[in-house]
């Protein structure tokens, strides 16, 4: 019983009450945007400085646009990692005087092995053909598992061999508090780039969706806002989450009507190792046609019209802003009662007005996971291109046995003739 008692003094049994204060943050507002804005009230200051801001942020995701797959790409990685470092530094200071012996050099190093491992998977599913004209390629590839567990495995004994007596416990609450932040940033900013691979579209109708419900529910609330909507949140009201649902519903179905005549937006984006160069030229599938479609008798009286000409991805697009603007904002919630359990008003004083890079990305993460699974569960088929990919590394002697076996299938379908050589 003693020793038992003398354990349960060794734990740390510390209280949200207890959690220190973490300093605020700097204020990161222009100088030129104070002296601009120094006559009006703190609200309407901080309504110019957020609308400034947005404008400038849009314009720059307009022209990384322009720029390309790959540098929206880049881009995603670099939020990930900013996203990271973000919350990651709010563990290092909150618990800064315990002086926890390779807890940031651990973090960052966990974060490589992660990164190595689902970027590792990507090359190997969309860079195939680029891959074989390269033996010291196939050889990380091949044994890309292997290698990624044994490059885990070796920051899980750093870990254990930096385990200090008095601070077990809390060096155990930061080993999970890291890897619930990889779950969070690496492997969402996975997907967002796994669905960039399925169509540009798959990747800006959702981004811009949450953006707009974002801007869409402050404006509503800032104006119109009367009625609190949740507690984690006093400022979110219910007439700026209606709003917002409304405005950004009819957002993604007029933006999508635009990007869905483009093959730049709609085309699968694929490494051509011809030119060292990402394309995204094809046949636009069904969903990128224009087709007819009947309006139902009530919206007929309504409207005046029997028939509209859509494209069928403008109703995917009615699912993707729903999401965006019913559930999405969960995470900001979320972000929100995360941010009180730690006594602090951001992540970060990256963008004046906004906080930090998380502060804006919060709702990004769960929208870009409901992206993949829709993908995945209603639009997503055989891909006879990838499928032809992976072939193409099999061994000669593979490739004739599965031709072999693809001949005799088509045969009993009847779709190839018995006779038929070649």
């Amino acid at each position: 019983e003693v020793d038992l008692e003398e354990r349960l003094q060794e734990l740390d049994l510390r209280s949200d009450s207890d959690i220190p204060d973490v300093p605020p943050p700097t204020d990161s507002t222009p100088e030129i945007l104070k002296r601009a804005l120094s006559g009006l009230s703190a609200r309407w200051k901080n309504w110019w400085i957020r609308g400034i801001l947005s404008l400038a942020m849009i314009s720059g995701f307009f022209l990384i646009i322009y720029l390309g797959s790959f540098m929206l790409m880049l881009l995603v990685l670099s939020i990930q990692v900013k996203c990271y470092h973000e919350i990651i530094t709010i563990g290092y200071r909150v618990y800064h005087s315990y002086d926890l012996p390779w807890f940031r050099s651990l973090s960052w190093y966990f974060l490589l092995c992660v990164n190595y491992f689902f970027y590792g998977e990507t090359v190997a599913d969309y860079f195939a053909t680029f891959v074989q004209r390269r033996e010291q390629l196939q050889f990380l590839i091949r044994y890309h598992r292997f290698i990624s567990f044994a490059l885990y495995l070796t920051g899980f004994c750093m870990f254990v061999l930096s385990l200090v007596k008095k601070h077990y416990r809390l060096q155990f609450y930061m080993f999970a508090w890291t890897h619930v932040t990889l779950l969070i940033t690496v492997t969402q900013s996975h997907l967002v780039i796994q669905n960039l691979f399925e169509g540009m579209i798959w990747f800006l109708v959702p981004i811009s969706s949450v953006i707009c419900n974002d801007i869409t529910a402050y404006i509503f609330g800032f104006f119109f806002g009367r009625t609190p909507l949740i507690k984690l949140s006093p400022k979110k009201t219910w007439e700026g989450f209606i709003g917002g649902f409304f405005s950004t519903v009819v957002f993604g179905f007029i933006f999508s009507y635009f990007l869905a005549q483009h093959q730049y937006f709609v085309c699968p984006v694929e490494y051509n190792s011809e030119t060292n160069r990402f394309v995204t030229e094809c046949e636009p599938s069904e969903l990128f046609q224009m087709k007819k479609y009947s309006v139902p008798p009530l919206l007929q009286a309504v409207l005046g019209w029997e028939t509209v000409n859509m494209y069928p991805f403008q109703m995917h697009s009615f699912a993707l802003s729903t999401f965006a603007s019913l559930i999405g904002p969960f995470g900001g919630f979320f972000a929100s009662g995360f941010k009180r359990a730690f006594k602090i008003k951001d992540f970060a004083d990256t963008i004046p007005g906004h906080g930090g890079i998380m502060d804006r990305f919060d709702c990004q993460y769960l929208m870009a996971t409901f992206v993949h699974v829709y993908i995945t569960s209603f639009i997503r088929g055989p891909n006879p291109s990838k499928l032809l990919k992976q072939l193409l590394i099999l061994q000669p002697e593979q490739q004739l046995s599965v031709y072999k076996t693809l001949k005799s299938h088509l045969v009993e379908k009847g779709i190839l003739q018995p006779s038929l050589r070649g």
